[in-house]
């Protein structure tokens, strides 16, 4: 009976649980990586593309800790130069740089960033571009996510006989890279002329054309030195320009990612020292001295006959047609002058009975 008490008493050890399925943690959005797909029509071997582009690309990889990868499409891999807005839009790249001059009547605000004015280094253009896009031109790009905005540097007139008035260039054929340089090369009395890049350099060498408009590093890229000697330092001004990412590629990254991201490719140009006022004034322009191009300075009686038909033939028309449309025309340009006031940016052929008006935008 005792026997029996004792074993009524004793305790059963209680049944093992079965352990839980073990489910496989969720990847935390910090542990997401990216892979960025960039285009540019600049040539792979250019100045752009070996001290710009691949560099913020690397310093992108670098900060995010190898969770943003990229794959770099130069040149024309995926199409021409007037298409790379539309390549990113549309998703054919997650990222790249597009010249907005190159689609006449899409982005004709921002078109203010291609007036004739003394920009020498890109770090100061973006700093200008990204100001004007928060102040007017975000209006324009709804369909994108702007990265960064920026006209280019002075363009200079590049020829194959040397030019040193007005006079010089009547009858000349001249590359233009369209928009308002097109209108500046008129002006003067030189035809323009369009085509790709690509096709300049032989197009000056059979003579189908005298000479071009553009900045020193693209002169120097496409080895147009080697046939045109001769330069004037007068500012035509340049594109507009920008890093844009395309919408969807944007909305997918995770957001920490996107600080990254914002923070790199603000200014490009700033953040990897590439093609500043140092280095294009300095290194591109010396080494196209060292192969043989003359730069003329124009004497001030004579650049003043430039600016003036600049001012009363490019910038007033240019306001007058954008006020035709019913868009803000002058009010661009008087913020856009008092920006490039305050990073201390000449603007030779601004209007001078306007200057007054510009106080109010600083």
């Amino acid at each position: 009976m005792l026997v029996l008490l004792l074993a009524g008493c004793a305790s059963t050890p209680p049944a093992k649980t079965p352990p839980a399925e073990t489910q496989p943690a969720e990847t935390p959005a910090e542990q997401e990586t990216f892979s960025i797909k960039f285009s540019t029509w600049h040539p792979p071997a250019g100045e752009e593309c070996q001290t710009v582009w691949t560099p913020m690309l690397e310093e992108l990889q670098k900060r995010s800790d190898g969770r943003i990868t990229y794959t770099t499409f130069y040149g024309s891999a995926l199409g021409a130069g007037p298409e790379h807005f539309d390549i990113v839009k549309d998703g054919l790249s997650d990222m790249g740089y597009f010249t907005a001059t190159w689609t006449p009547d899409r982005f004709p605000l921002t078109d203010v960033l291609s007036m004739p004015v003394h920009v020498l280094g890109k770090d100061v253009a973006v700093d200008v571009g990204n100001e004007m896009h928060e102040r007017l031109l975000h209006q324009e790009f709804t369909d994108v996510k702007v990265l960064s905005l920026n006209g280019c540097v002075c363009s200079y007139i590049w020829t194959t006989t040397p030019v040193h008035s007005i006079e010089d260039l009547k009858g000349m054929k001249i590359r233009s890279p369209g928009g308002l340089q097109t209108y500046m090369i008129e002006t003067l009395g030189a035809e323009p002329v369009f085509m790709p890049l690509g096709d300049v350099y032989l197009s000056m060498e059979t003579g189908v054309i005298n000479g071009i408009v553009t900045c020193p590093m693209l002169y120097k890229g496409y080895k147009l030195q080697e046939l045109g000697k001769h330069a004037v330092k007068a500012t035509f001004g340049c594109v507009s320009e920008g890093v844009v990412m395309n919408l969807n590629a944007w909305d997918k990254m995770p957001a920490d990612l996107q600080a990254i991201v914002e923070e790199v490719t603000r200014n490009p140009f700033e953040l990897t020292s590439g093609l500043t006022e140092e280095v294009i004034q300095g290194d591109v322009i010396e080494s196209l001295k060292a192969e043989g191009v003359e730069f003329y300075e124009l004497p001030a009686d004579e650049a003043e006959r430039w600016y003036s038909l600049f001012s009363e033939k490019v910038v007033r028309e240019w306001v007058s047609n954008m006020e035709k449309k019913g868009l803000p025309g002058k009010e661009t340009l008087l913020n856009y002058k008092a920006v490039l006031d305050k990073h201390g940016v000449e603007f030779p052929a601004f209007p001078a009975e306007w200057e007054a008006e510009v106080e109010q935008y600083k």
